[in-house]
């Protein structure tokens, strides 16, 4: 067998991944698990309560875009939010209370300082276990618990629309893919990509059918019913997980004594958005590498597998046009030009998501090289003993 047939047969193998992917893996790339901004009026006597978990270390710079969406929601039922200021060496307490008074919600906001981080937790987990012991030592306990990040903009119906979703369908927790910045070169070329690789990995729809063991969320934004959390034993099961979200979501659909599954939801939404710049490749590049290996469960057999799956989906097909045209092989130059065709197709539901120029979705092929240098990377700093560094914390490697 000479090295054309050979080629010929890989350039194949992608193209028919490419047709099973976008046929068989719970339709991801139709980008169309999306919250209505609008919900529809509930005829509810009475709201359920709600309490914003806001772990915050050194987001002072945020605050007053981040804090005053949430303190401005419209939502018609009981709602306060407790920050829980982790250790911060800015002014983020100061800064928090100052707006709540400008926004004359001082009863709406409390902000605790956390204790030391003990061994076995991640910084952000130790103070949302926190923020939740405090709020369930209380005699009034809230319905659900909003879990969100310090650097997240909410629209303003996003609470309504939320608590609106979890009430009419029964779910036992809701979460957003909020929209993440997209201003810079280099969060148009990477950032649209990681969610369409998140979307992927775990296929929207899938993780929001009850009979399916898929479970994934988005930290940045869950809303999660308080009775649900206390049942899996609280955020403590997840204690020590870099990739928490998805932890959770696991711990709360796949629970063993839940029968059947419990019902998680996973949505988009462009309404809702981060307010985390990167706008360089080191710190995007630091972002992936932090936790690749870790989504690998640090095996080195799932990361020569992840590394081989990434060249042959994404990088096969550009380079059989270069060889097809550089060998006068029609049949590997066509095969590589439709797979990048289907491709390039499956990325721009995303690209609109993003409201990008549709020539980003040409691109995946090099935004896969980058993707997977970054794992590759995770997986070396894994083994030098580097762990997963955040917010001024380094994690020990497992």
């Amino acid at each position: 067998m000479n090295f054309t047939t050979i080629w010929l047969s890989i350039s194949l193998l992608s193209a028919l991944i490419w047709v099973g992917l976008l046929l068989f893996r719970g339709q991801f790339w139709r980008a169309n698990q999306v919250l209505d901004p609008t919900p529809p009026t509930l005829d509810l006597q009475e709201w359920p309560s709600v309490c914003a978990i806001v772990p915050a270390r050194n987001e002072a710079e945020v605050l007053p875009v981040s804090l005053r969406s949430l303190l401005q929601q419209t939502y018609p039922g009981p709602f306060k939010i407790l920050l829980i200021d982790d250790q911060s060496t800015d002014q983020t307490r100061e800064i928090a209370q100052q707006i709540a008074t400008d926004l004359d919600r001082n009863h709406q906001l409390q902000v605790i300082q956390t204790a030391p981080l003990p061994p076995g937790w991640s910084g952000k987990l130790w103070a949302m276990h926190q923020g939740i012991e405090m709020v369930l030592a209380e005699s009034t306990q809230p319905t659900y618990f909003l879990l969100t990040d310090a650097d997240i903009q909410h629209e303003a119906n996003s609470l309504l629309s939320l608590v609106t979703k979890a009430e009419q369908e029964d779910q036992d927790m809701v979460s957003l893919m909020v929209r993440l910045r997209c201003q810079s070169i280099w969060e148009q070329l990477l950032i649209p990509a990681f969610v369409f690789f998140f979307q992927k990995l775990y296929p929207f729809l899938w993780v929001n059918q009850p009979q399916k063991q898929m479970a994934a969320a988005a930290g940045g934004c869950i809303l999660v019913r308080r009775q649900t959390l206390s049942t899996i034993g609280g955020i403590q099961v997840i204690r020590d997980a870099l990739i928490d979200d998805c932890a959770l979501a696991a711990a709360i659909k796949q629970t063993p004594n839940a029968q059947p599954n419990r019902n998680i939801w996973l949505g988009l939404t462009s309404a809702t958005q981060s307010l985390r710049s990167y706008d360089t490749l080191d710190s995007i590049w630091s972002m992936v590498a932090r936790t690749a290996f870790t989504q690998l469960n640090y095996s080195t057999l799932l990361l020569i597998g992840t590394v081989v799956g990434m060249f042959l989906i994404y990088m096969v097909p550009p380079i059989s046009i270069m060889l097809g045209l550089y060998l006068e092989s029609i049949s590997i130059t066509v095969t590589g030009l439709i797979t990048w065709v289907l491709m390039t197709l499956a990325y721009l539901p995303t690209i609109r998501l993003y409201q990008l120029s549709p020539i980003w979705a040409v691109s995946l092929p090099l935004i896969a090289l980058l993707y997977n240098l970054m794992t590759l990377d995770s997986a070396r700093q894994h083994w030098q003993g580097k762990g997963g560094a955040w917010k001024g914390r380094v994690y020990p490697a497992r």
